[in-house]
């Protein structure tokens, strides 16, 4: 059997301090996330990274850079390539609805994300916050 893993996308988005972050029911639990969501047919990552903020935030953003991509596997088995980018704020879309599941939007700072780190989707949702921190960002250039 040929190792296929399932490819994802999340968006780091910084306004002040504060991280733009989505309270979604997972498994028939509350999780917090980054927006985040899988690739589509014929979609670039980067279009994939502004379309899943969209739809599960109601906020458009500017994709600028790439934080990181991460290989996990999931307590289902299954393995995931998560693409991480970084967003800036371009507007926000009160009148939209959020994806199914999505229950709301939050903006938290990295001590309240910390604070709810039994809450996390998974432990890359505080990694990939902590690698656009600490760690160089990269161009988009990078995907082709």
């Amino acid at each position: 059997m040929r190792f296929i893993p399932h490819v994802t996308v999340a968006t780091i988005v910084e306004e002040q301090g504060r991280f733009l972050m989505v309270e979604e029911y997972r498994d028939g639990r509350l999780v917090l996330n980054q927006p985040a969501g899988h690739l589509e047919e014929d979609e670039s990552l980067i279009h994939a990274a502004s379309r899943e903020t969209l739809e599960e935030t109601a906020c458009s953003v500017d994709i600028t850079g790439v934080v990181g991509v991460y290989l996990f596997k999931a307590d289902n088995g299954i393995s995931y390539q998560r693409n991480c980018f970084v967003g800036t704020l371009l507007k926000q879309h009160p009148e939209r609805n959020l994806d199914e599941g999505i229950v709301r939007t939050l903006w938290m700072t990295l001590e309240e994300i910390r604070a709810r780190n039994d809450d996390l989707r998974s432990y890359l949702v505080l990694d990939c916050i902590v690698d656009y921190l600490t760690k160089p960002h990269y161009s988009l250039d990078l995907f082709r």
